[in-house]
């Protein structure tokens, strides 16, 4: 299955949209709330709290500040 460019979330067979820029770059999308938010409104899916890429980057900057407070300690 293919992952949403905004929100991250998995698009089921025969759902969402796919906008093509004119250089040929692909984005899928869940729905057209997405897409109006990434390309009309130029908006990062990460950046936006309703969003399961907003919660996956959430965690990683998390590991990321407990590494390296681990690594200052040793």
């Amino acid at each position: 299955m293919v992952r949403c460019s905004f929100s991250a979330t998995e698009i089921e067979k025969g759902k969402g949209l796919m906008y093509v820029k004119k250089d040929g770059t692909i984005y899928y999308f869940n729905s057209s709330k997405e897409k109006k938010n990434f390309v009309g409104l130029k908006r990062e899916g990460r950046r936006q709290k309703w969003t399961i890429a907003s919660r996956e980057f959430k965690e990683s900057q998390a590991k990321k500040k407990t590494s390296k407070k681990t690594e200052k300690k040793k």
